[in-house]
């Protein structure tokens, strides 16, 4: 079964939007291993395809308290792939990573806002 064909990631947004986003993640990265920038490339990868695996745990959490913990982990993730991709940017031997960093953007304002609304029903 692929992604698309899955009602759990096509019903919830946040799901979605760190699903697809970690696939322009294994993209970006892979274009940077092709370029021999294989320890940012890893670093990267891991954070990047991090945020969406800590938010799908959060399905499961076993009480707000934990939902919220797993989110705040993906939050994390999203801050250090931020710092990440800003080098990218500043170093010139590396591709340009902008539009990345916007989805980032709204992938966090997403998460701080499922945070903040579910930290208010405890």
């Amino acid at each position: 079964m692929k992604f698309t064909d899955s009602p759990i990631y096509k019903d919830n947004l946040i799901l979605k939007l760190t699903f697809e986003f970690a696939i322009e993640i294994v993209k970006y990265s892979e274009r940077l291993e092709e370029n021999r920038k294989y320890v940012i490339a890893k670093q990267i990868l891991r954070a990047g395809t991090s945020i969406g695996a800590n938010t799908k745990e959060a399905q499961n959490a076993e009480s707000k308290k934990d939902f919220i913990h797993k989110l705040k982990i993906a939050l994390k993730e999203a801050d250090e792939l931020e710092y990440w991709l800003f080098i990218c940017n500043e170093v010139e031997t590396y591709e340009n990573a902008d539009y990345l960093i916007k989805k980032l953007t709204v992938i966090k304002k997403v998460l701080n806002k499922i945070v903040s609304s579910t930290k208010h029903k405890l």
